[in-house]
């Protein structure tokens, strides 16, 4: 089941987390999009994964982990699409996958307000707003789009077990 949150953070906490992301302090590191059928590219920031601390900026997230609470955190990672000439949709899939997967929760932060957005199998789309907070099981298929409208379409995904 698809939940959506918006607002889900308070102003405060929200606007330090998106000036840290926009700033030159927070380091992106150019990625392929490993779900894509174009030649494309984003940028990203793995906050944790394998077990393992990956930024000095994961203390920023705790406002979000203190409100989801997971049991477990499998991965964190922020995702920076650059402006397309049109909207790409990249290909469907998984975030994690998992023998476990129908325990694990795929949350997504959206840190900036964009035409892009993220499409799940079943045809709903969530549209790109700042602030908004959404879950789903990660065995859901879904797939997010670069944006024609901003210069940048930031999001962070979030795969823990609840």
């Amino acid at each position: 089941m698809i939940k959506i949150f918006n607002n889900f953070l308070n102003k405060e906490d929200f606007i330090k987390i998106k000036e840290l992301m926009v700033s030159q302090k927070f380091a992106w590191y150019l990625s392929p999009v490993v779900y894509t059928s174009d030649k494309n590219f984003q940028f990203t920031h793995v906050f944790y994964t394998n077990d393992n601390v990956n930024s000095k900026h994961l203390e920023i997230l705790s406002p979000i982990i203190n409100i989801i609470k997971p049991t477990s955190i499998i991965r964190i990672k922020a995702n920076l699409l650059t402006k397309t000439e049109k909207i790409i949709e990249h290909k469907m899939h998984v975030d994690i996958k998992s023998n476990i997967d129908k325990k694990i929760t795929t949350g997504i932060l959206y840190i900036n307000t964009n035409n892009g957005y993220t499409k799940f199998n079943k045809g709903k789309i969530i549209n790109s707003v700042e602030n908004k907070f959404v879950t789903f099981n990660s065995n859901e298929l879904h797939t997010g789009t670069t944006c024609t409208d901003e210069n940048y379409r930031i999001v962070i995904n979030f795969n823990y077990i609840a």
